[in-house]
């Protein structure tokens, strides 16, 4: 697992959502969190994005085969 820290820009263009939309889901507990980078920084861990991914996709593959 590598610990490659992606910011904001980089997580737009993974999830096609906008940073309300973003902010919005780690609230309700169904995105990665955020980590701190500073007082006015963060990012996300690029393996805990890449993993809600896969699981999304598999979520729907799954869906789509019953």
């Amino acid at each position: 697992m590598t610990n490659k820290i992606i910011r904001l820009p980089e997580v737009k263009a993974k999830t096609g959502w906008s940073t309300s939309t973003i902010y919005l889901h780690m609230s309700k507990g169904i995105f990665p969190k955020a980590i701190s980078l500073g007082e006015r920084a963060v990012g996300w861990l690029e393996a805990d994005i890449d993993q809600w991914l896969d699981e999304r996709i598999a979520a729907s593959k799954a869906a789509n085969h019953e």
